[in-house]
């Protein structure tokens, strides 16, 4: 992804926008001019906006013989937290932290089970001036996959890297998201199998997945 455009992107849209994290509680409510209502905007601060996910997705796996390549569907639940500073109520530049329990349905192990997935990576995003919507992009700098056992073979995925693209609708105080990822796991352990146990190079399994979200901006 080209994050050099993403970036010039964010910056032409530090204009004026709807406020999504001027969440101020000094506002004057008796006050109704123009200066008053912008003094009440201000120029940066730090936020925090927990969230509650639901991914849809698979991961493509070349694993060795005698297995077979799989494709593993994930589906499931997770919560989410984003923490980090906004500009302007415009631009915002958060860590990105994530934790589900998607169940694991493999093709190659014949088999499903439930699953333990972390990623975080950086936020950069914009809130628009257009009805609340804001755009944003996601590096994922680390994570991992851990099925339980399936037909006698554990298997967890590792340093997972890659990105997140998201955009969402800001109504009242919840943002209605929708994001895509793609992104890979670098490693591979495969805790138990008989004689293929142990870190096995070359194998890599490859995250694409949807992610359905409500999250919660709010000013500290």
């Amino acid at each position: 992804m080209n994050f050099k455009k993403y970036i010039i992107i964010a910056a032409v849209a530090l204009l004026s926008s709807p406020s999504v994290y001027a969440q101020d509680s000094n506002t004057d409510t008796n006050s109704n001019t123009n200066s008053s209502s912008d003094s009440d905007i201000k120029p940066g601060g730090m936020f925090i906006e927990p969230m509650l996910t639901y991914q849809t997705g698979d991961v493509n796996v070349s694993y060795p013989a005698p297995l077979n390549d799989s494709k593993e569907d994930l589906k499931g639940f997770g919560l989410g937290l984003r923490f980090g500073v906004h500009v302007w109520e415009s631009l915002f530049l958060g860590a990105d932290g994530r934790f589900a329990k998607p169940n694991y349905d493999s093709s190659a192990l014949n088999g499903d089970a439930a699953s333990d997935s972390y990623d975080a990576g950086l936020t950069l995003g914009v809130q628009t001036p257009l009805y609340g919507i804001r755009v944003w992009g996601t590096y994922i700098l680390t994570g991992s996959l851990n099925p339980e056992e399936i037909g006698g073979v554990d298997v967890k995925f590792n340093d997972l890297k890659g990105y997140r693209v998201g955009a969402g609708i800001y109504v009242k105080s919840v943002s209605i998201n929708l994001e895509y990822q793609d992104a890979t796991y670098d490693s591979t352990t495969i805790e138990n199998a008989g004689p293929l146990s142990g870190n096995l190079d070359g194998i890599e399994g490859r995250n694409k997945s949807y992610i359905v979200s409500l999250s919660f901006p709010v000013t500290l």
